[in-house]
């Protein structure tokens, strides 16, 4: 089993939910999250005043999978976040060891 863990803009998160959907994912986590990355924020203008926003508000999307579904997965959060421009995120792979339902006790893919 492997997690994926996709940092997203937030605007872009229905559109990588139905992607997931159209691949075969059953179950995602969703987390608001803030930070950056190489572009380090970036300045605004508020009542004449400027600022510098240093955390960018993010997504933060989890989901648990069989391996065979690993590089459908990928692909289809790639190109539903991606917009080309700087802070489109990141996607990070782990392996999982085990997973188990606590309503049921199943364990392994049976509890994903």
């Amino acid at each position: 089993m492997k997690k994926i863990e996709a940092i997203i803009k937030p605007f872009k998160l229905d559109e990588v939910k139905e992607a997931l959907q159209e691949v075969g994912v059953q179950g995602i986590t969703v987390t608001e999250a803030k930070g950056f990355g190489r572009q380090k924020g970036h300045t605004e203008l508020y009542r004449g005043a400027e600022y510098v926003v240093d955390f960018l508000p993010k997504v933060k999307i989890e989901i648990v999978i069989p391996e065979s579904r690993l590089e459908a997965s990928v692909e289809a959060i790639q190109k539903a976040a991606r917009t080309g421009r700087i802070g489109d995120g990141k996607i990070f792979i782990l392996n999982v060891e085990e997973a188990i339902r606590i309503r049921t006790g199943e364990s392994g893919a049976d509890a994903i």
